[in-house]
Formats: C-alpha cells, sequence, structure tokens
C-alpha cells in the first residue's frame, strides 16, 4: 500500500492546505529577503549623499548578519517554545517598522552609526524566519514531498530579488532612496496581518481533514508539532525535557551535519554576494543606471527561482526512482554548485550581454542546488528541529558577517571586481566537497535522549 493510498482509505479526498502554508512560509522570506536587500538598491544614491565608501557599505552590510547570526540559535529556541505562529508575526512587525525607520536616517547627523543599529535589528527580527520555517516544512510535508517543498520556499529568495530589485530600483530612481526603505515596510506590515490570520499547526487547522493529516504523518510529517503551545501539557513537557546546551553540543558531535553547517556557510557566501554587491557591481563596473541595474538583476534571479524550483522536482524523483534520500539531494546540490562557479568567467569577458548570462547560469545552479532547509527537515532531531535550523541557519549566515567586508576591502585595495568573483565562485566548489566527502548518508539525526527514550520504551514492551 503506498501512502498516498491514506485519503483513498479514509473514503474522503485530500485537503491540500499544507500548500497554503508552503505560499505563506515562501510569501514571508521573498519579503525578508527583500527588506535584507533594500541597502544594495538604495545604498547607490545613499552612499553618494551621505558619504558612505565601499568599506563603510561592506560593513553596513554585515551588520544585519552579526544580528542574525547570533539570534538563530535563540530564535529558534524561542520558535520552539511559543510556537511558529506568534514568532514569526512579531519578527515580521518589528522588522518592518526598523525598515520604515531606515529611510529617515539621514535626518541625524550620525547617519552611519544609526543606520549600523538599524541593520542590527533587522538581523534580530528577521532571525525567526529560517527556523520557524524549518519547522513548518517538517510538519506539514511527508519525506517525499519535502524535496518540493523546500525548493519552492528557498525559490523566494530569488523571486524576491526578481519581483522586489526593479520595484526598489524604480521607488529610487523616480522618487529617492528613502522611498525603498518605506514602502518596504508598509508592505512588511500587511504580511504580517496576513500570516496571523491565515497560519495553523495541521492538526489545529479547522478546515484540513484527516486524510491529509494521515497523507502527512504516514510520510514522517511531525503532524502534532507546536499543537500544545500554551497549553498545560506542553508546560507539563517542558518541564520534563527542558533546554539542554548539550543537546546542541550532540549536533557537532555528527559528521554528518557537521558537514551540511559547512556547505550551508559556502552557500550562503553566494546569496550574500547577489543580496549585497551585484547591483553595485552592474552600476560601477558595468556602467548601468540604478534604473536599469535593478530590472538586469532581476534576470539572474529569474533563472535562480526557476533552478530553485527544479530542483525540488528533480530530488523527489529521484527519491521515488531510487529511495535514496541522500542521492535525491547530493545530486542537485553537485549539479547545481558546479554551475555556480561560472560566476569566475565574467572575469574574463567584455560584453554585458555575456555577463548577464553568465551570473544567470551561475544563478540558476545556486538555486538548483539549494536544498539545504530540505536537507534540515531530512536530519534535524525531532525533539529540537526549530533548534537545529537555528543552528544551521546561523552557520550559514556567518558568511554574510564576512562575505560582504571582504568584498569591500578587495575592492577598495584592487579597486575591480575580479578578485570578488573568484573568492564568490570558489564557494560553490567547497560546498560540493562538504557534501561528498564529509556528510556522507542523509538520515534522520537522533539525540543520546531520543535514543534512551526509544530503547527504554522498547524494552517495556
Amino acid at each position: 500500500m503506498s501512502v498516498e493510498d491514506n485519503g483513498i482509505n479514509s473514503g474522503t479526498k485530500q485537503t491540500r492546505y499544507r500548500f497554503v502554508m508552503l505560499a505563506l512560509i515562501t510569501m514571508i522570506l521573498t519579503l525578508s529577503t527583500a527588506d535584507r536587500a533594500t541597502l544594495s538598491v538604495a545604498g547607490v544614491d545613499m552612499a553618494r549623499e551621505l558619504g558612505f565608501n565601499p568599506i563603510h557599505m561592506g560593513y553596513l552590510f554585515s551588520a544585519f548578519s552579526w544580528a542574525y547570526v547570533a539570534m538563530q540559535v535563540p530564535s529558534g529556541w524561542v520558535g520552539d517554545k511559543f510556537g511558529s505562529k506568534g514568532t514569526i508575526f512579531w519578527g515580521i512587525a518589528l522588522w518592518s517598522i526598523v525598515t520604515v525607520a531606515m529611510g529617515s536616517v539621514h535626518f541625524f547627523s550620525f547617519a552611519f552609526a544609526l543606520l549600523l543599529g538599524l541593520r542590527f535589528l533587522l538581523g534580530v527580527f528577521e532571525s525567526p524566519v529560517g527556523p520557524a520555517s524549518g519547522k513548518v516544512i517538517a510538519a506539514w510535508f511527508p519525506s517525499t514531498e519535502r524535496g518540493i517543498a523546500g525548493s519552492i520556499f528557498n525559490s523566494a529568495q530569488y523571486l524576491s530579488l526578481a519581483v522586489f530589485t526593479p520595484l526598489m530600483g524604480w521607488l529610487a530612481y523616480t522618487f529617492s532612496w528613502h522611498y525603498v526603505y518605506i514602502v518596504m515596510g508598509v508592505l512588511g506590515i500587511i504580511m504580517a496581518a496576513l500570516w496571523y490570520i491565515l497560519f495553523y499547526v495541521p492538526t489545529k487547522h479547522p478546515k484540513v481533514n484527516q486524510a491529509e493529516l494521515d497523507y502527512i504523518q504516514a510520510g514522517g510529517g511531525i503532524i502534532d508539532m507546536d499543537a500544545n503551545i500554551g497549553s498545560e501539557a506542553q508546560t507539563a513537557e517542558t518541564k520534563k525535557q527542558g533546554f539542554k546546551i548539550s543537546d546542541i553540543t550532540q549536533l557537532f558531535k555528527s559528521r554528518m551535519l557537521v558537514g551540511i553547517f559547512i556547505a550551508q556557510y559556502c552557500i550562503t557566501a553566494i546569496s550574500w554576494f547577489y543580496l549585497s554587491w551585484f547591483p553595485i557591481y552592474l552600476v560601477k563596473e558595468k556602467g548601468f543606471s540604478i534604473l536599469k541595474a535593478g530590472f538586469v538583476a532581476s534576470i539572474p534571479a529569474l533563472a535562480g527561482c526557476i533552478g530553485g524550483i527544479l530542483s525540488g522536482f528533480v530530488s523527489d524523483w529521484i527519491l521515488k526512482k531510487t529511495g535514496s534520500v541522500s542521492l535525491a539531494r547530493k545530486i542537485p546540490i553537485t549539479i547545481g554548485f558546479t554551475l555556480s562557479a561560472l560566476i569566475v568567467i565574467c572575469n574574463y569577458v567584455d560584453s554585458s550581454q555575456v555577463v548577464i548570462a553568465l551570473m544567470s547560469a551561475a544563478f540558476f545552479g545556486k538555486g538548483f542546488g539549494n536544498l539545504g532547509w530540505t536537507v534540515v527537515a531530512d536530519t534535524a532531531p525531532k525533539k529540537i528541529v526549530g533548534i537545529t535550523g537555528g543552528v544551521f541557519n546561523s552557520i550559514g549566515q556567518a558568511s554574510g558577517i564576512i562575505t560582504p567586508v571582504v568584498i569591500g576591502y578587495i575592492l577598495e585595495v584592487t579597486g575591480s571586481f575580479n578578485g570578488a568573483l573568484v573568492f564568490v565562485g570558489a564557494h560553490g566548489l567547497v560546498a560540493i566537497l562538504s557534501y561528498w566527502i564529509i556528510v556522507g548518508k542523509i538520515q534522520r539525526f537522533e539525540l543520546e535522549s531520543e535514543v534512551s527514550k526509544s530503547f527504554s520504551e522498547n524494552a517495556n514492551v
């Protein structure tokens, strides 16, 4: 009997509300990615008006990641304790207020310091998105659909650049850089309201039927995740289990998870080039106007979005054909990040059209190989899915601290993006090596406490 028979056996056709939840977290990641990228578009005119040099800009890009990295594990714990719904709602509302505030920094003589602080707060309030969304995928999707779900979710970062970079470029060109922040902040407040109204955990959704719940659970979905948030049952369970630092340290005893974390650092480093310096690269190196750069930057982003969505279908198809989660995740990763290294060839061509084509191919590959959150849903210990997602995202986003600053210094010293593109392209090759040499078999990691509990239950039986 196949997993899909669940709906038939119950005599009821499955509902499909898991895809509504997927749409919500994808929209939120789209918005959060756009908000952290506002500086890359607004920064061209803002730097000119406020007198910022490349090193200033590097630190402004980096400030977001300092907070984002520091808050990943705490935000994962908050998500596990208070649930995804409230955690994400307050995150969106607060980071949207911060985004609006960035549009007014020019009124202050200490604009650079103020913007550093606001970028830091943006990182704090955006930090719950990754861990909480990882929980949503683990709760709402069976393993056979996690590749597609994870790739659609990951595609949001490319969709964000494709949709919002032209919009932000138009706002900066037509009005001023201040309106980039104001408009994006208002959109965030609207998104917070939509999330609060529409999101539910599987067992609490008023319209999902038992057939869909059975299908998800039979495929390994953790349908009761967050179901007891705020109840006496959750309080009792929290007191019984507690939060243990040893749970986090155990993650680093797993060679598989360490390899996944290293690869995610490299993958995110590539993302940060596109989120920070890419529009500036088009303006400074290729002579585009900010308006044209905004629209041109959307072309590689669209390619990345296509690659990101396609990889999920390919990954799940390989899983159904081979039954191997490892092959299903590693093959797209290998193909994708081999293509991402094409960015280096841009150093050896003069044609803007060829550069955009190479960037598009590289970004397609980056999207095609970016299955990180799917792998987290496959491997995270059930007890600490949110915290594991926080560790994973924290290590990945550490590249956001380093990459923009390194590129800023490369530009200041050499006056060229050539070294920057080599620096970025090399990360894709390291990610491939990490998955094949370090990770090994991809499977659910069990904490020592979970193994002991399972052993005790079996002994009692």
